[in-house]
């Protein structure tokens, strides 16, 4: 399971995983209750992988949080998104010390430590599976650039080769 397959969708509670595309959208299944659903094009549809979380200097993504967050709880799960708001500020300033109070609302915690429990219950997140995606993604731009540099070699092999003639036809009298 890959990082940028786990979706949130606006207007639905949960995470979902990515299955398939379809004719009008996508196909997900429910990383809770594993029921499969058609989630039409015009749906909000976010990859955890693009969401990030404001800090005062940058942008932290989502996945860094969820590695602070695993190494805080020794893989286990977290505070409970239906504990009171300060409980979750404090939690989350112990994660993130830095974050931007100004825009990271008490729901984007809840929504946060929800999805992270949801993630360790169904056994999906870990910073392994992270460490294997990043080898993958080295793996495939180093594919890419070796595939690059032989296209390159190619050309200039082929500028510097002059173009060779044929051979006149020799003409026959009869």
């Amino acid at each position: 399971m890959k990082f940028k397959d786990i979706l949130a969708i606006s207007g639905k509670p949960g995470l979902f995983i990515f299955v398939s595309q379809g004719r009008s959208g996508i196909i997900v299944e429910g990383v809770a209750d594993k029921k499969r659903m058609a989630v039409h094009s015009t749906t909000k549809v976010s990859a955890l992988e693009d969401i990030a979380i404001y800090t005062e200097t940058e942008e932290v993504p989502l996945k860094e949080v969820f590695v602070k967050i695993y190494e805080k709880e020794d893989g286990k799960q977290t505070i409970s998104h239906k504990s009171s708001n300060d409980e979750l500020k404090s939690f989350f300033e112990e994660i993130l010390p830095d974050y931007d109070k100004d825009r990271v609302y008490v729901s984007d915690i809840k929504k946060l430590a929800n999805w992270y429990n949801l993630l360790i219950e169904n056994k999906i997140f870990s910073p392994e599976m992270l460490k294997e995606e990043e080898e993958e993604k080295k793996q495939a731009e180093e594919k890419a650039e070796s595939k690059e540099e032989k296209t390159e070699e190619t050309k200039m092999t082929a500028e510097k080769k002059p173009a060779t003639k044929k051979p006149a036809a020799k003409k026959t009298n009869k």
